[in-house]
């Protein structure tokens, strides 16, 4: 089986509000795949559902080959989740969340320590290991929860925003470490609000938009399909996005701009030209109550 997420059909209704609407989506082993949307469009449902947290109203999500609901033992057993939130107990040392996880997971103590110190060094965290969470930086706590979720030797990670609130250098150092534990074969799922960071990281993305995949597809296939560049003009206080395939069809479009344009930009398409088109909204707009 090449899939590491099989999702068929994948429904979940809230009252009136349905988050997911018959989601169809397969991610393949050793990918790094980004989960984009506006917030309330379905990401955290369905991660959710991935992480058995949340049972579907029809439909069904598979991870590994285990089915998420009659099987959350098994897929349990092959996945690391790193929350969005910071799920750390402050007053433990670094290397007591560690242990404490992988006594969790019932790792024998002889296993345990090895593991400890080959994630301690995995992460850069070794000569931290005994300080207290609340004294780590906000990129060293992020650090220590990717740590925490690959000490059982998960084949599949999912990272819900993992470098929010992060500044750029921080970030760029997690871009790093996700590389790197993707490189030693686990497949990664990421949902993220920067589009630089699927961009730089991802080799596909899915669009999800009220509950429906709207696009999945190489960020640069994406990008082909909108148009390879972009010209922004200014206009009547307002900035307009036109979208060509090719330099030609571009420098035409300016050539027959009336005057009253204020000021012409032209680059190269991007992922948020992409998701704006697709959705209508900046990633961060909000949507609905459920995500």
């Amino acid at each position: 089986m090449r899939e590491m997420i099989v999702c068929e059909d994948l429904t979940k209704v809230y009252g009136e509000i349905r988050a997911l609407d018959k989601l169809n989506l397969k991610v393949e082993r050793g990918e790094i795949f980004g989960f984009l949307g506006p917030n309330g469009a379905g990401k955290t449902t369905t991660i959710r559902i991935l992480t058995t947290l949340t049972k579907p109203t029809s439909g069904r999500a598979c991870i590994d080959g285990f089915d998420a609901t009659a099987q959350p033992s098994e897929v349990k057993k092959r996945i690391g989740v790193v929350q969005q939130h910071l799920s750390l107990d402050r007053e433990l040392a670094v290397w007591e969340v560690l242990e404490l996880h992988a006594r969790l997971h019932g790792l024998k103590p002889p296993e345990r320590r090895r593991k400890i110190g080959e994630m301690l060094d995995y992460v850069e965290l070794k000569e931290h290991a005994h300080r207290r969470v609340e004294e780590l930086s906000g990129g060293m706590k992020r650090r220590l929860m990717i740590a925490r979720a690959l000490l059982h030797r998960p084949k599949l990670i999912l990272l819900d925003e993992p470098t929010v609130g992060l500044d750029a250098q921080t970030r760029r150092k997690l871009w790093e470490l996700i590389r790197r534990l993707n490189a030693d074969g686990v497949t990664v799922f990421l949902t993220t609000h920067y589009i630089e960071e699927a961009e730089a990281l991802c080799h596909r993305v899915g669009i999800i938009h009220q509950g429906r995949l709207i696009a999945l597809a190489e960020p640069s296939e994406l990008c082909r399909r909108l148009g390879s560049v972009t010209v922004e003009t200014f206009s009547d206080g307002r900035v307009s996005y036109h979208h060509f395939q090719n330099a030609e069809e571009a420098k035409a479009f300016i050539q027959s701009l009336p005057p009253e344009v204020k000021s012409i930009t032209v680059r190269k398409t991007n992922l948020e030209d992409v998701f704006i088109e697709l959705t209508g909204r900046r990633i961060g707009d909000a949507q609905s109550p459920e995500g």
